[in-house]
Parts: C-alpha cells; structure tokens; sequence
C-alpha cells in the first residue's frame, strides 16, 4: 500500500503535467530602488500570492521573473515583467501566445492612483485610463477584455504634484500595512476569478 509521501508525489506529477489555462500578472518596476513604491503595488499583490500557494518565482522566461503552480484547481503561471511597466505588455503578450491563453485568462494586479491606498476594484474589462502598464498591455493582447484587480495606493497631495514622483515614491509605514491588510482580500478574488465567479469577487471584494 502506498504511503502519504508517494500519494503527494503523484499529485505532484499529475498536477506538473496539466496545461497552463490562465496567467497571473503583477505590475511593477524591477530593482532594488522601485522596491515598496506605489507603482510597484502588482509586485507586492503577486508576492504575497505565490507565497500563499507555495510557488516560487525564481525562473527567467518571457522577460519576466515567473513561476508555475495551482491556485484554486487551476494552473497558473504567474509573472512579474521585468521589462519596466510601460513595456508590460511585450511579455505577457509572449506568454500569451505561448500557451495559447486568450485576454479573458489574463488577471492583472496593478496600482491604481484614483483610489485611497487600501480600496481594490474588479473589473472584468475597461480602458488603460492613463495608466501605461494597462496601455501596452492591451496593444500587446489585442484589446483591454482581460480582468484587472486595481489597487488603491493613494491619491496625489495636490493637482499639480507631479504624477511621475507620486507613483515612484514610496508608501509610508501606514500606506503599507493598509495595503498589507487587503492581500488576504486580493488572494480571495484571484481564487474567484480563477474559477469564473468574477461577480462574486466584485461583489464580495470590491471596496
């Protein structure tokens, strides 16, 4: 009779062999210096969901650090482009092609300036509204049907603060752990929308 560890090992083999059928992407700048700005929000989304899920983002492919696993029953592969954010779309748009994943398969974690640093919104589809990781994204996917989660990372002080140093510029301690407290949140809706139920993340999440 077999033991527990053969029985998670064939789990593992069986799961390793099922098709990547979504792709997860966090928005963000690489490098030491972007690290805890509020343009790096999808970085610190996506981290905290691949920890949860126990998968490592440690391979180079498709200008991206990326990792593989199951989220919800469903393989994924989750990406952290390391093209700079204006470029965004150059690597998904490869792994998109690669695995033959369509823009309704694409979820999106990204900041989102119109918002108190906390708030997150769903949405199934809807324009770049100014941001340039969402603009080259739907250049490169052909169109803006992928959903996104956006996350709150603080209005600008005043209308004339330069947008440029407001995303660049890091969160305080306390933007911090109000971001940190919604991951749990944002790990929930991912798992939602994975298994097609993005009304009920909407619902559920979306405050």
């Amino acid at each position: 009779m077999a033991n527990i560890f053969d029985l998670f090992k064939s789990i593992e083999k069986k799961e390793s062999h099922e098709p990547i059928s979504a792709i997860l992407v966090g928005l963000g700048n690489v490098g030491q210096k972007y690290d805890g700005t509020r343009h790096n929000a999808g970085f610190i989304a996506i981290d905290h969901i691949a920890q949860k899920a126990g998968i490592r983002l440690d391979r180079m492919r498709f200008h991206s650090m990326t990792g593989e696993g199951v989220i919800g029953g469903v393989r994924v592969l989750l990406m952290k482009p390391e093209t700079f954010m204006n470029n965004s779309g150059i690597a998904v748009g490869e792994a998109a092609t690669f695995y033959k994943i369509p823009a309704e398969r694409v979820i999106v974690l990204h900041d989102e300036i119109s918002f108190d640093t906390g708030v997150i919104r769903i949405r199934r589809k809807g324009s770049a509204g100014g941001h340039n990781g969402l603009k080259s994204l739907i250049e490169h996917l052909g169109g803006d049907g992928f959903p996104r989660i956006k996350i709150g990372v603080g209005k600008k002080p005043t209308p004339d603060y330069d947008l440029v140093d407001w995303v660049l510029g890091r969160m305080s301690k306390d933007d911090m752990e109000r971001l940190g407290a919604r991951l749990e949140d944002i790990d929930g809706s991912v798992r939602l929308i994975l298994e097609g139920k993005i009304d009920e993340a909407m619902c559920q999440y979306s405050r």
